[in-house]
């Protein structure tokens, strides 16, 4: 199909940054920065400058204006990999320990034919409250520890000279943050001098640092600023539909270019081709026989599981013969859901995986590429078809390879524990709601929200709250239509399930209630599920269950902490499930958890939480063995999916007639 062109008028964008004395601008959307025909992209990833704020001096950096001189300059400092959590990079206790304030900087350059283009600085993640500065200029200042923030800089660089960049971030919690925490700072005689005790009712480590990759980017004068891109599904057709927005340059509230703004959008398959084509800010490209994204293990053959094509947007400036150049990867699928069951493809679709966290040794919430494909390969090892980010928005590069590997995805805010309902609080909800939403909208991966983990929502006051939550996310998502959920450790009269689509809760019995008694598990579970549906009458996920367990412990009979109580846990959860699945209105069973992370100390972690079917050097427990049967039997029952020769061959009775492949 040959490529038409159009001019299209675009909504100029105003005001959306700080003040003019920044020197910055942010954008309204949050494209993941990528080199094209138009744009240039630079790493700052490395080895920065750090230091922290005194404990009973933690203003000093802004007292003393750290950011307008090297941090060098102002007191000893460390070296600290960026992207990384601090915390565990040195020997320092007080680095490990550290609330407040820490500093970052370091140099860098950039080509002299920069000066023609716009020149954005974004941060993947950093934790938790941060400010940055460009040669001592303030340019963008953003809370939140797990979503991207990114400033334009209009004014200050250098071209011919060094630059430099400092950051400040402050990892300290309060009742209005999410997810929520307090410090207390303890004055009695018998304490020293900037004690303090922590209160967080979440159980992992609150990881600070430049969490995520930090680029610079170009773009042209007038630039492709989002596109919002969904799908449908008639026959064996698929649509796409798409709306795209660009920002033209504005000086002094005056369009520098009086011209409209074209755009034209291609469609490529994965071989390059061109599939369909279309111009204009919105429209809706045909593609036919299309090739539906499908989840790992719903399709045979792996090759045709998590198809995606890119679409090609461009847009042009009549007036100054400008173009700008995008490439968005795009699933094409659907998404739907009944009292009884959730849909992929109009397929039923049962959740089989886990809980996780980003948690990685020495690096702690750190992206790193290296552990990242690991973890993945051992989801697909275990025969896994999905996780929730629990509990806080999961790196791009994670979503990147959710979308590419057909892992699904339900997608949740840093909203743990939730308590005390106040207003301060529900504006930072819906504000990091809204972020990653306008982040992961586009993602074929991800086919639901969650609000918020374990929230006190017996409350009374938790009625009108998540009312307000779940119907702001919905607005937000209103072309997309995902459902969504809220998981809850409270009971079926909940006040937030009335408003949700999809019903998710966790359990730990024989684990924190009957303790080391499985015999209490089949009927427990199998009750309270059946409380929930008939309650309710909407799809349920047991999104936790789990028991703590050191790798290498042994005991028989088993015992808790061991790996025989573990594999024994799971087993009665099993049968539970197995009925529930035939006889109720299961969709899904999340393990807790994956491998095994850090916690705050305490007498009751050990070096962390164990519930890990994997340990957090990612080597496999018992249980992972047995999850890994269970899930391909049951990827093997619902969708034919060829089950790995190894496992055939360890399987005592198994149905021959299925078909084994031995690449699996």
């Amino acid at each position: 199909m040959g490529t038409a062109t159009a001019i299209v008028t675009v909504v100029l964008i105003f005001a959306l940054g700080k003040s003019p004395d920044t020197g910055a601008q942010e954008s309204g959307g949050i494209l993941y920065p990528q080199d094209s025909e138009s744009r240039e992209v630079k790493s700052l990833d490395g080895i920065w400058n750090f230091r922290v704020a005194p404990r009973h001096q933690p203003e000093l950096g802004f007292q003393q204006a750290w950011y307008s001189q090297p941090l060098k300059q102002t007191g000893e400092t460390d070296l600290m990999p960026v992207p990384s959590s601090y915390n565990d990079v040195t020997q320092k206790k007080v680095y490990r320990d550290h609330i407040g304030w820490a500093w970052y900087d370091r140099a860098f350059r950039i080509p002299q034919q920069w000066q023609d283009r716009r020149v954005f600085v974004r941060f993947g993640a950093a934790n938790y409250h941060s400010i940055v500065y460009v040669n001592g200029q303030k340019v963008v200042e953003h809370a939140g520890g797990a979503l991207p923030f990114l400033a334009e800089l209009k004014t200050g660089l250098k071209y011919t000279e060094e630059n430099r960049i400092t950051v400040a971030i402050n990892n300290t919690l309060t009742r209005e943050t999410l997810p929520q925490g307090s410090v207390v700072w303890q004055t009695s005689a018998r304490f020293p001098d900037g004690y303090f005790t922590l209160n967080y009712d979440f159980d992992f480590f609150n990881y600070a640092g430049i969490h995520r990759s930090v680029f610079l980017y170009t773009t042209p004068k007038t630039y492709i600023d989002d596109i919002d891109v969904t799908s449908r599904v008639v026959g064996t057709t698929g649509y796409v539909s798409y709306a795209i927005r660009a920002v033209e340059e504005v000086i002094n509230s005056v369009r520098s270019n009086p011209q409209a703004v074209g755009v034209t959008v291609e469609l490529h398959d994965q071989e390059g081709n061109v599939v369909g084509n279309a111009v204009g800010s919105s429209g809706e490209i045909a593609v036919s026989n299309a090739k539906l994204w499908w989840p790992f293990t719903m399709v045979e053959n792996d090759k045709d599981a998590a198809y995606l094509y890119t679409l090609v947007v461009t847009s042009f400036d009549t007036g100054s013969n400008e173009r700008d150049v995008y490439r968005l990867k795009v699933g094409i699928r659907t998404i739907s859901w009944t009292e009884k069951q959730f849909l992929i493809n109009d397929k039923p679709f049962y959740f089989r995986g886990f809980g996780r966290h980003e948690d990685f040794d020495i690096r702690g919430k750190g992206i790193d590429n290296v552990m990242l494909v690991k973890d993945h390969n051992l989801i697909k090892w275990v025969g896994a078809n999905s996780y929730r980010t629990s509990h806080y928005p999961y790196a791009e590069e994670i979503m990147d390879l959710t979308d590419r590997l057909g892992i699904v995805i339900i997608d949740e805010v840093p909203a743990v524990s939730t308590d005390g309902f106040s207003a301060g609080l529900l504006v930072n909800h819906k504000q990091q709601l809204k972020e990653l939403i306008q982040r992961d909208k586009n993602r074929a991966s991800v086919v639901m929200w969650s609000v918020s983990n374990e929230p006190r929502s017996d409350y009374a006051e938790s009625e009108a709250y998540f009312k307000e939550v779940i119907s702001y996310t919905r607005d937000l998502d209103s072309k997309h239509k995902r459902p969504i959920t809220l998981v809850s450790n409270r009971g079926a009269t909940d006040k937030f399930a009335q408003f949700v689509d999809i019903l998710a809760i966790n359990r730990y019995f024989s684990w924190y209630s009957d303790t080391g008694h499985t015999e209490v598990i089949q009927e427990s579970i199998t009750l309270d599920v059946e409380n929930w549906v008939r309650t309710h009458k909407k799809p349920i996920i047991v999104a936790e269950y789990g028991a703590d367990t050191i790798a290498g412990f042994h005991q028989s009979p088993d015992f808790v902490f061991t790996e025989e109580y573990q594999t024994n846990f799971m087993k009665e959860h099993f049968k539970a499930f197995d009925y529930l699945r035939a006889n109720s209105s299961l969709i899904g069973e999340h393990i807790w958890n994956f491998a095994d992370f850090m916690t705050a100390q305490g007498i009751t972690r050990i070096l962390g939480n164990r519930k890990g079917i994997f340990t957090r050097e990612r080597q496999p427990k018992s249980s992972a063995h047995l999850l890994r049967y269970r899930f391909h039997l049951l990827a093997a029952e619902s969708d034919n999916y060829p089950i790995p020769q190894d496992l055939i061959e360890n399987i005592p009775v198994y149905k021959t007639d299925k078909v084994v492949h031995d690449e699996h």
